[in-house]
């Protein structure tokens, strides 16, 4: 029954019913991808820079969506050869396999440029050129491309298959050009000229955001195997696209594997380390690297391209940092921009069929009129901003942090506060008073005379610290996070390969100001809680107290103690 069930089903429903299913799966892969751009992104800016990065891939989405719906669309069509169709006037099937398809794409494009201007770009700068990127400048190079354009198999023959260069090449190049029209960050370049390394905020968000990215890669390669179904002139079903998909899971796999890996080698040459965020970008700089050719590559092809984007990760983006002088905050254009050129010029030399002059030579000039335009088109919409004094944030701004000044908001307002500090400890029961609050004195006579012991201390001996005063009977103090150096020695910190100098310790402050117990027991008490006999144990001063008040009863002296 079930074989008479599918004999009299039309193949070309079936067929179409599969395929628009498929589609419709890979574009929210793709989508997804937005979350681990947000991730990557705001683990590599500043803490308070968070909120505004975060911001920025929000509204990338939101408004770049509806303006390629209602622009971009038709342009690409335009720069095909063909004429201005609205996205509005497609039926059901071609909104899912035309422009949801389209539209991811675009917005991976856009969202790229948000990691290389982070910290200074202002929000209004970012959302025009949003526009620009979704109205005009993608669709331009989607449409001379896999458009139908002059670019294209039907013209020029430049290939690139799932958007090495056509998504992630103009992403990355665009995100170059606007880091270099904004200038550097503040502090980012000493006035000597060398480079002053600014370590972004959460390695976590960024390596978690990199494997959330990967995860939906495979909706950005495989999805392009976009046709699962096709119907034969006999009115068979046979496979589509689908036919490589083989091929195409096995370059993206091996893609990623291999850049991370070589962008572990390459770390490990240059710092004897391995530098995680490098291994992070690296697995990206290597998916870019095969993007362009996984339908048609070898699978040593793919190791090779991916290695050497790996490979070349830390030496672009040093060039670029340290001989261009430009900020590219996150790496964008070694990721995305560098690594999706090489994958597209590599593809004659690792090609299935061998190597072939003439792919080489559209390869190149592919490249080259895709840079010419995205660089060309960038520079004029930051560089109208920059004109009019649009483009970054004030000094004043900056230094705050773009959260504030750009949102009013602060992304972690409970931590890193110079008053809050939280270590887990427990008061002990005996140093409550009967009515079970901590009394404030210590509840001992001890003389009358007021004190204040001031402690700076490791952070993880707060806990046992305040164990300590508990037990003889001072559970009263005020704890406060504070950095600084004594005798403990500097340490050298990395932030994507680069070195920098840690000579401000992480530490805490212990105030406890005492009238009825001794000073040099709550001292002593600090100290041997405090101990681990290694320098940066921190010290303690004895100082006096004038006097004290009570603001809830007025009482002075002691007794206000």
């Amino acid at each position: 029954m079930t074989i008479g069930v599918l004999a009299s089903i039309d193949p070309s429903v079936l067929a179409e019913g599969v395929n628009l299913m498929w589609v419709a799966v890979v574009c929210f892969l793709i989508f997804f991808m937005h979350a681990g751009f947000a991730m990557l992104e705001a683990g590599q800016v500043r803490a308070k820079n968070v909120a505004n990065q975060l911001t920025k891939n929000l509204l990338t989405w939101s408004i770049g969506v509806l303006v390629y719906f209602l622009v971009g669309f038709g342009i690409e069509g335009v720069a095909g050869g063909g004429g201005f169709s609205s996205a509005a006037a497609l039926g059901d099937g071609s909104w899912v396999n035309s422009w949801l398809f389209g539209a991811v794409f675009a917005m991976t494009a856009a969202t790229i440029v948000s990691g290389a201007v982070a910290g200074r770009a202002k929000l209004r700068a970012y959302v025009a050129y949003t526009v620009a990127i979704s109205a005009v400048i993608y669709p331009v190079v989607a449409g001379i491309t896999w458009g139908g354009g002059f670019l294209g198999g039907a013209g020029l023959g430049f290939t690139d298959f799932a958007g090495g260069m056509i998504v992630h090449g103009v992403g990355g190049i665009a995100g170059l050009t606007a880091a270099y029209v904004l200038g550097p960050r503040m502090d980012r370049y000493a006035e000597d000229g060398s480079t002053n390394v600014i370590p972004g905020h959460s390695m976590t968000f960024a390596v978690l955001g990199t494997l959330v990215l990967a995860f939906g890669w495979y909706g950005f390669n495989v999805g392009t195997t976009a046709t699962v179904f096709s119907v034969t002139d006999a009115g068979e079903l046979a496979l589509g696209g689908y036919a490589s998909v083989g091929r195409v899971s096995l370059a993206t796999t091996l893609g990623m594997a291999a850049g991370g890996a070589g962008a572990a080698l390459a770390s490990l040459y240059a710092t004897k380390k391995v530098d995680t965020l490098y291994v992070a970008n690296g697995l990206l700089a290597g998916l870019v690297g095969v993007t362009g050719i996984a339908n048609v590559v070898t699978w040593w092809g793919a190791i090779l391209v991916a290695l050497v984007c790996g490979l070349q990760l830390p030496l672009v983006f040093e060039f670029a940092a340290d001989r261009m002088k430009i900020d590219d905050v996150c790496a964008v254009f070694p990721v995305h921009g560098s690594a999706g050129v090489i994958g597209v010029l590599a593809l004659p030399f690792v090609h299935v069929d061998g190597f072939s002059t003439g792919l080489l030579v559209s390869q190149v000039i592919g490249v080259a009129v895709i840079t010419v335009w995205t660089v060309a088109a960038t520079a004029a919409v930051f560089g109208a901003f920059k004109a009019v004094g649009q483009a970054r944030v004030t000094p004043e701004h900056e230094r705050d942090g773009l959260d504030v000044s750009e949102h009013g908001v602060e992304t972690y307002p409970e931590f890193g506060k110079p008053t809050v500090s939280t270590d887990g400890g427990t008061v002990a029961a005996d140093a409550s008073s009967p009515d079970g609050s901590p009394r404030a004195d210590g509840g001992e006579e001890g003389g009358t005379e007021i004190k204040m012991v001031t402690a700076i201390v490791r952070p993880d001996k707060l806990g046992a610290i305040k164990q300590a005063l508990a037990e003889i009977k001072a559970p009263s103090l005020t704890v406060t996070n504070v950095s600084g150096r004594g005798s403990q020695p500097a340490k050298t910190g990395q932030w994507r390969g680069e070195e920098f100098t840690v000579d401000l310790h992480q530490k805490v402050k212990v105030d406890v100001v005492v009238a009825d117990i001794p000073a040099d027991e709550v001292a002593e008490a600090i100290r041997g809680a405090a101990e681990t006999g290694e320098p940066g144990d921190g010290k303690v001063f004895v100082l006096p107290v004038e006097d004290a008040i009570q603001v809830r009863t007025g009482a002075t002296g002691p007794e206000a103690v």
